[in-house]
């Protein structure tokens, strides 16, 4: 059997959590930044933890995540 190739998109988005949970950062934070409520700013700051079913989805692009 062949290597399984990463998706080099998903590889830089998401990490892994001590605990083995993946961890994702918030989007559109970079752009239009006024548009945003002060709320949305502080919030975009934080990462934040998948669900299980978004969780296995990414799994299955990160094959060393296993």
């Amino acid at each position: 059997m062949t290597k399984l190739k990463t998706k080099r998109g998903a590889a830089k988005r998401f990490s892994l959590t001590g605990s083995g949970k993946i961890k994702r950062n918030k989007a559109y934070h970079r752009h239009f930044m006024r548009r945003q409520t002060q709320r949305a700013k502080i919030a975009g700051r934080q990462s934040a933890i998948l669900t299980e079913g978004d969780a296995a989805l990414v799994r299955r692009m990160l094959p060393y995540l296993g």
